[in-house]
């Protein structure tokens, strides 16, 4: 763990543990890694290993729950903060029935020093979700444009239920009580990885959340909270992921970056003509 690195990655210096320090840790993550899944369109699988997500993260990379919240716990752990990795499960919409299938890596800190009796939610993998942890105690909680709530889950007994704002990019996601390891998570990685009904390989997003609110990329569609923006033109989409996502454009082969951009504009006329698509 190249705690030196990710930190400069963050922007930070090291500090003890503390809920101030999280809360500089989290939101330095949410607002300077993205949550993005461009390998998945390009057709490469990505390691689960938080060693392997740290690598891309400290080339100016992202990544989804697994790699972001894989990550970020190895950097906790490092730090020296009490962190449990989790089975979740999140809801694209509300007509999704609540479950726990693992397509989601969710995490927990005890410990800190100010209340040690108090577990506090952090998550970086969620695209639009917090930008600061949050207590782990039934309640609604205002960050920005969002509010979220937390309350005790109906599918994992002893585990939680947070409940995304209504305008989110998602409905909700539940998780168990219990710790849980990267391996336990690798089947579920493939699939969304591969087939051709997951959504990050029927459609690209990048999101980045910051202190007011989120980006997401959709495919052509630039969203800042409904005020959305067509992008026409390559150059132009390769601008946006660098300005508002920091994803570096040179990272990419000039034949993948061209790959990338009929996909997204396979995926957007799709989009408005109904139809379905996977990559192109």
């Amino acid at each position: 763990m190249d705690v030196t690195g990710y930190l400069a990655r963050l922007g930070l210096d090291p500090e003890p543990p503390s809920l101030a320090a999280l809360r500089r840790l989290h939101a330095a993550h949410v607002e300077r890694v993205p949550y993005e899944a461009l390998e998945i369109q390009l057709g490469r699988r990505t390691p689960l290993e938080p060693s392997a997500s740290l690598a891309r993260i400290l080339r100016g990379r992202g990544g989804y729950c697994y790699h972001l919240n894989g990550a970020f716990s190895a950097l906790l752990h490092a730090l020296g903060y009490r962190v449990t990795r989790h089975l979740g499960g999140v809801q694209g919409s509300a007509a999704d029935a609540p479950n726990v299938d693992r397509n989601h890596l969710a995490l927990t800190v005890t410990g800190l020093p100010e209340d040690p009796s108090v577990a506090w939610l952090v998550d970086v993998g969620l695209g639009d979700g917090p930008h600061e942890p949050l207590p782990l105690r039934e309640g609604t909680y205002v960050q920005g444009p969002y509010t979220y709530r937390l309350r005790p889950s109906e599918v994992a007994p002893g585990g939680w239920r947070f409940d995304h704002d209504p305008s989110g990019s998602f409905a909700g996601f539940d998780f168990a009580p219990g710790p849980a390891e990267m391996a336990d998570f690798a089947a579920k990685h493939e699939w969304l990885s591969t087939a051709p009904e997951s959504g990050f390989v029927r459609v690209c997003i990048l999101q980045r959340r910051d202190a007011a609110g989120a980006d997401t990329l959709r495919a052509l569609t630039l969203n800042r909270h409904g005020s959305k923006e067509l992008i026409g033109t390559p150059s132009d989409w390769w601008t946006a992921a660098a300005d508002v996502f920091g994803v570096p454009p040179a990272q990419f082969t000039a034949e993948e970056r061209e790959r990338l951009w009929r996909q997204v504009v396979a995926q957007h006329e799709a989009h408005t003509s109904g139809e379905a698509v996977v990559g192109v």
